[in-house]
Order: structure tokens, then sequence, then C-alpha cells
């Protein structure tokens, strides 16, 4: 019974729950920024470069007879195509870039939260007050 209720002390402590609600959000935040690059900021770069879908850019390291350099990235591989699929990579890179970026000022807000909290004049309490009192008095 003792390891029972030392895992569920564990299993159920503030910071365990709260770490597990970071991963579920992480994970649904990936999913908005991953359409957002995908659906949103994908086209426009496509749009500027007028290439019609920019996840389809690769370099053919292998042809085969099936597999055609010019032909779309997954026809290419699905052939026996062997392919550097650089504009992959650089889909995942932007996200990857947004997802930075949006945490560094979710965690620069935070810290200025706290730190406007720490530099705050703390109230004192009611049993400081009263010895401030009675040092007063004293004093007189």
């Amino acid at each position: 019974m003792g390891m029972i209720s030392e895992f569920k002390e564990f299993a159920v402590k503030g910071n365990m729950v709260d770490m597990a609600v970071g991963f579920v959000l992480g994970a649904a935040f990936a999913t908005v920024v991953g359409s957002l690059v995908a659906d949103l900021l994908m086209p426009i770069v496509s749009g500027v470069f007028n290439i019609p879908d920019f996840s389809n850019l690769y370099v053919a390291l292998k042809e085969t007879d099936a597999a055609k350099a010019g032909m779309g990235l997954e026809s290419f591989r699905e052939g026996g195509g062997v392919a550097l699929a650089w504009g992959n990579f650089v889909n995942k890179l932007i996200s990857f870039i947004l997802v930075a970026l949006a945490l560094f000022f979710v965690v620069k807000g935070i810290n200025k939260v706290k730190k406007a909290e720490e530099e705050a004049p703390a109230e004192p309490t009611a049993s400081e007050t009263l010895l401030g009192e009675i040092r007063d008095l004293l004093k007189k």
C-alpha cells in the first residue's frame, strides 16, 4: 500500500499536473502553428516565388524508371526515387522558428509579470504592523 500512496502523491502533485497540461497545450499549439505555416505562410511564399507547391521542391538523388525528376515528391518516392526534400525542410524550419518565437514572447511576458511582482512592495501583515506600532511606542 505504501508504494501506491507514494505514486498517487507523486502523480497528483501540482508540478506533474502542470507539466501534463503543458504537454497537451504544446501539442495543440504545434498543430495550430503547423497549419499557420502550411495553410497561410507557405502559400504566400510559394506565390512570391511562382511555385505552386513549395513542399514538393526536392533534388532527385536517384531516379528509377517509375520515378523521374519533376514528378511530385510523393509520387517520386513511391516510384522508388531517392530525393533530398529541401522544400519540406524549409516548411519545418519555419514552423520551428514560429514556435520558438511564440514561446520567447510567452516566457518574456511571464518574466515581466514576475519582475513586477518582485519589485512591488509587499503589504505588511497585521502582526508586522502591530510590532511596528509597539516599536514606535517604545521609542517614545
